[in-house]
């Protein structure tokens, strides 16, 4: 669909674009000495001519008890089958296999929050028996078999993973849901899985509080039960072995206590279920979205293939190494590059439970030099975050990564070169990973020791995937035009989620139908998947996202990406965080706003938010000259880091900022809207009545990270 707005006519998925092209950084030789895949042969290997068969390659990293007969079954699609004949067991491969080896070497390496409780070490020996033994409690008190489902809400503590790969013994569907989300999301998703068994916990540490998490069980249970599903056991773990930490009673008959179960299942074992490849694995929920959840359904066989692939490739883990990804094992990054990924290739995996500047912006680094981490894995929010908190801390201390990744988001080229810089010393080779919660792994990449990199773009689409950008007509945008349009993949890939659980039409609906040529069509070809991002490609091939298609500001005609306008505010010295976000203007139907946060050591001045609208202006353009720069003491934030873009757009609006009970700190929102608001008045912006179209658009603005 075309729009016109004051003459000028542009298609939707062409958002404007202005960013330069950055110099590129290359791999050190010591670095290249020791890497996974350091020949480029493996670029012919994976080559759309050897398609799809390449993927052997990641398939034959991992234990099958029967072999497949078909790489690929397309003849059904979107709804692709890899690895089709082929039987496997996910725990098998991620735990049982490395016995013999790597028996009395560290699965994972737990580091609770306070800082004067103990780290706490689990062997792959220890894991086994663990899970045998939480693999033994599900089939006995819960009656669980392969292909039932189970809902896991609980944040990062040993016992989640220990949970996961259980299920994944039995052949039991696992749904994890993120330990910050509410008791409701959490029922949500029990309802639409189907799921009659939670596993929780008392209590986690968080921010140096001991959380109330028993709590959230008892509200997703209500809403369960409401919606007509009963529950029939609500598993609770405890914090500290032995001891009830939560204020919320247990309920008799419904909830047990893990811990005292597993006495009767000391030293069980049980066999590992042989599950055909395309046998679901975990539905993973993606969040934001206001209609029914949407369950992405992971397989066995291809998605464990895909992420023991990219994790050995693109991570570079060797069994050898200290692996730390500094996520949350609730979301996708945390299943495909804490647990499935890292495990199958017998790496060791760090798990920290709680924040990243906790008690001090100096804890991760002190965390990386004690374990002597040589991989660090996280997001561009948690980055800045570091870089706003301490952007000198990480010289303090002595650790030395080889490798760094970032994921989840873009990351601005000025935040990049803090990260290589600062936190890698100079030292380390940096992926930055472009995918999402339905891709079961990365889209996007540069391969460490092969590609150079390039602060601000993902590189090019990683072995075995080759992405496109199409504009709204489905006509290809060639590379190096600096258009911008929606990327999509011209394939299917292993990690691909299989449908959407219970709602395959909206699967194709929302994933195929844009740019499909032929819905009669067997041919994997006529099937391209629409990603929902903008991008842009340069002439060398590299790609840069400019977030969701939905996160621009159409001003004057002329659509404009938040992401971009964000990375142009990040260029001034002062600033630590920004957020764009549209205010409905008379004159030219949009203007942008934009919100500032400051590093320590910088107080709100006109000169820096002259600053900011200078660097804009530069940049992008007076186009895009925002009609206010505020700059305020911290941003809305979600529990995981990210900046609430809906919050403060209701606030430049006059429009109630909506549901902000989730937020882990709600109160900065009354301080901001006094601020901002009182200033409009005095300047005599006067609140309006908004259609219904620009309420719609405000609600929908999404998250920075």
């Amino acid at each position: 669909m075309a729009l016109e707005q004051e003459g000028v006519q542009l298609s939707e998925a062409q958002i404007a674009v202005h960013w330069k092209e950055e110099e590129y950084y290359f791999p050190p030789a010591k670095f290249i000495a020791q890497a996974n895949m350091a020949d480029p042969s493996v670029f012919e290997r994976f080559s759309e001519q050897n398609f799809p068969e390449c993927f052997r390659e990641y398939a034959e990293l991992l234990t099958w008890d029967k072999y497949w007969h078909t790489t690929l079954d397309s003849s059904k699609p979107p709804f692709w089958r890899w690895f089709v004949g082929g039987k496997l067991n996910a725990c098998y491969n991620c735990v049982d296999r490395h016995l013999q080896k790597y028996r009395n070497k560290a699965a994972f390496i737990w580091v609770p929050e306070p800082e004067e409780e103990d780290t706490k070490v689990i062997t792959y020996q220890e894991l086994y028996i663990r899970v045998n033994e939480f693999a033994a409690l599900l089939q006995d008190v819960c009656g669980l078999k392969a292909g039932d489902r189970i809902t896991l809400h609980m944040p990062m503590v040993p016992e989640l993973p220990v949970a996961m790969l259980a299920c994944a013994r039995l052949g039991v569907i696992h749904s994890v849901v993120f330990g910050g989300f509410s008791g409701q999301a959490c029922g949500e998703r029990m309802v639409d899985s189907g799921s009659h068994i939670l596993v929780t916990i008392d209590a986690y540490s968080r921010n140096g509080e001991l959380l109330d998490h028993k709590l959230k069980a008892d509200q997703a249970v209500e809403y369960v039960e409401k919606n007509g599903v009963k529950v029939d056991k609500v598993l609770v773990w405890r914090r500290y072995p032995g001891k009830y930490s939560s204020p919320t009673p247990m309920v008799d008959g419904r909830d047990v206590f893990v811990d005292e179960l597993l006495k009767n299942y000391r030293g069980a074992s049980v066999a590992p279920v042989s599950m055909p490849a395309e046998a679901p694995l975990f539905l993973m929920y993606t969040s934001g979205t206001t209609a029914r959840p949407k369950g992405c359904q992971h397989s066995t066989g291809g998605y464990l293939s895909y992420v023991a692939g990219t994790s050995k490739y693109y991570q570079d883990i060797h069994p050898e190494d200290t692996y730390w990804c500094f996520a949350d094992i609730g979301w996708i990054t945390g299943h495909s590059y804490i647990v499935y990924g890292p495990l199958a290739l017998a790496a060791t995996s760090v798990m920290y439970e709680g924040v990243p500047l906790y008690p001090d912006p100096g804890r991760p680094w002190r965390i990386a030099e004690r374990l002597n981490v040589n991989i660090f894995h996280t997001a561009p929010t948690t980055i800045r975050m570091l870089r706003k908190a301490g952007p000198d801390e990480p010289s303090k201390y002595n650790y030395h990564f080889k490798h760094m990744t970032t994921v989840g988001e873009p990351i601005e080229p000025e935040v990049w070169r803090w990260y290589y810089h600062v936190v890698g010393k100079g030292e380390a080779v940096i992926v930055d990973t472009w995918w999402q919660t339905e891709n079961g792994g990365f889209l996007g990449s540069t391969l460490p020791a092969l590609h150079p990199m390039k602060p601000g773009s993902c590189g090019p689409g990683v072995l075995g995937v080759y992405p496109v950008i199409y504009d709204e007509l489905g006509n290809e945008i060639p590379k190096g035009s600096g258009r911008a349009g929606n990327i999509c993949i011209r394939n299917p890939w292993p990690g691909i989620m299989q449908t959407v659980w219970g709602q395959p039409e909206r699967f194709v609906q929302i994933y195929y139908a844009k740019y499909c040529r032929n819905p009669q069509s067997t041919d994997w070809r006529d099937w391209p998947y629409f990603a929902g991002d903008g991008a842009v490609q340069a002439a060398d091939g590299y790609f840069r996202i400019l977030g969701r298609v939905d996160d621009v500001i159409n001003v004057a005609g002329h659509r404009l990406g938040t992401k971009e306008l964000e990375s142009a505010a990040l260029t001034v010295e002062e600033v630590a965080e920004a957020a764009a976000v549209p205010v409905m203007d008379e004159l030219r139907g949009r203007a942008v706003e934009m919100y500032i946060a400051l590093k320590p050591g910088y107080s709100p001045s006109q000169e820096i938010e002259d600053k900011v609208r200078g660097a804009i202006e530069t940049i992008i353009g007076k186009i895009a000259r925002p009609k206010n720069v505020w700059i305020v003491p911290d941003m809305p934030k979600t529990r995981s880091g990210k900046i609430m873009r809906r919050v403060v757009a209701g606030i430049s609006n006059f429009m109630s900022p909506g549901d902000i009970t989730t937020l882990a700190n709600p109160e900065i929102v009354e301080t901001i809207r006094t601020q901002v608001q009182a200033a409009k008045l005095s300047r005599g912006e006067l609140p309006r009545q908004l259609s219904p179209q620009e309420l719609e658009e405000i609600g929908r603005y999404g998250q920075v990270g």
